[in-house]
């Protein structure tokens, strides 16, 4: 599996201290000193929200792993992710059904008093300030593994957050927990989809124990297998389908709520739309929708026009869901031969400037261009 195979790079030293493992265009990518030292899996063959944040001369269906290191790389030097430069300034929405907004909103409605998500160099975060969700959210892809960094730790906490692990361990069922013992009753948690060890039935005990409310807002299910989608299915309240089509056929066959054609957002219970609803101008109709029923809001016009996130405008309309859409995001078919492998090519390179010497060779570890291995796997 690509993502435990970039996770056994945290075992070197040279990376202990400092390893962050994203998802970005279905690839998993490993993070060390601000930069890619890895790039593994079956990337996306197409994205519309990945051209429409990045451009469509860059995210293409062939698009190579050292151009997926050039984009995420440009993404550290502009907000500086995975470093103690890490920006927390933009509480604008970035994307109109993003799971931060969402909980911005929540927040500021109060809706929910406590939002448990993920942060690079921090893990499980417990935020209670509206804006702050969006700050940690906004512009941050499916985070796997972080370490932790001190001045983005130092900074969540002089803005009210409540960090559990000061290792920066991603558990958000104890990090829930951990929340429900600070006394919030009405809790949002973000869990990744793909990662099985992120247990959702841990959180609905939790939810029954402690007399809660717990909306679980599951993201990040590209590539996630039929036995996990069984358990969002039961234990979920938003699911965002990214580019799983699986997710879309069994998720949208049981939603009340589809939100999007493209990347749908789908809503299964009573709960997700109470959620949902202070996130639209027509909240008491988000709220009411006959539960009997299947909506999908959309821009195909109806009788019904919600604005959503104060600026984006859908209808409302009654729908046998899932409705399917040829712009949904693709994972590209390539053989296990075309892979993309590790970016760095093993212990058996003894050129200076590999990151992956066994004797860790002076010079820059991650100009990896300069590696002729490298440069043969990149073509």
């Amino acid at each position: 599996m690509a993502l435990n195979e970039i996770l056994k790079l945290r075992t070197r030293d040279a990376f202990k201290k400092d390893f962050h493992v994203i998802r970005f265009l279905g690839v998993f990518i490993a993070i060390s000193d601000g930069k890619v030292i890895a790039v593994k899996g079956q990337p996306l063959s197409y994205c519309p929200l990945a051209q429409k944040l990045y451009g469509k001369s860059k995210v293409t269906g062939d698009i190579k792993a050292k151009e997926i290191k050039a984009l995420v790389e440009q993404k550290i030097s502009e907000f500086g992710s995975f470093t103690s430069q890490r920006k927390f300034d933009q509480a604008k929405i970035a994307v109109p059904f993003g799971a931060s907004e969402m909980l911005m909103f929540a927040l500021r409605q109060k809706v929910i008093d406590a939002a448990v998500v993920v942060c690079d160099g921090a893990g499980s975060v417990i935020v209670t300030e509206p804006d702050m969700v969006q700050m940690i959210g906004a512009r941050m892809n499916g985070l796997f593994y972080t370490t932790p960094i001190e001045d983005i730790q130092d900074r969540l906490s002089a803005a009210r957050c409540h960090l559990p692990f000061s290792d920066a361990a991603i558990d958000q069922a104890s990090a829930v927990a951990k929340a429900c013992d600070l006394g919030y009753k009405n809790i949002a948690v973000t869990v990744n989809g793909y990662m099985q060890d992120q247990d959702m039935a841990e959180i609905r005990r939790l939810e029954k124990a402690y007399t809660v409310t717990i909306t679980i807002l599951v993201v990040c299910t590209t590539a996630t297998d039929g036995a996990r989608i069984q358990e969002i299915k039961e234990c979920a309240d938003l699911i965002w389908s990214c580019a799983s089509s699986d997710v879309r056929e069994v998720i949208g066959r049981s939603a009340l709520l589809q939100i999007s054609h493209r990347i749908p957002v789908f809503a299964l219970t009573s709960k997700a739309l109470r959620f949902l609803s202070v996130y639209s101008d027509s909240p008491d109709r988000i709220k009411d929708l006959d539960t009997s029923k299947q909506y999908i809001l959309s821009h195909v016009p109806s009788k019904e026009k919600v604005v959503m996130g104060e600026v984006f405008s859908y209808y409302l309309s009654e729908a046998h869901l899932p409705l399917r859409s040829k712009a949904e995001p693709r994972l590209a078919h390539r053989s296990k031969n075309e892979d993309f492998q590790a970016i760095g090519p093993g212990d058996d390179c003894n050129c200076s400037t590999c990151v992956f010497t066994k004797s860790q060779a002076p010079g820059d570890p991650y100009d990896l261009d300069k590696c002729p291995k490298f440069r043969g796997q990149i073509k």
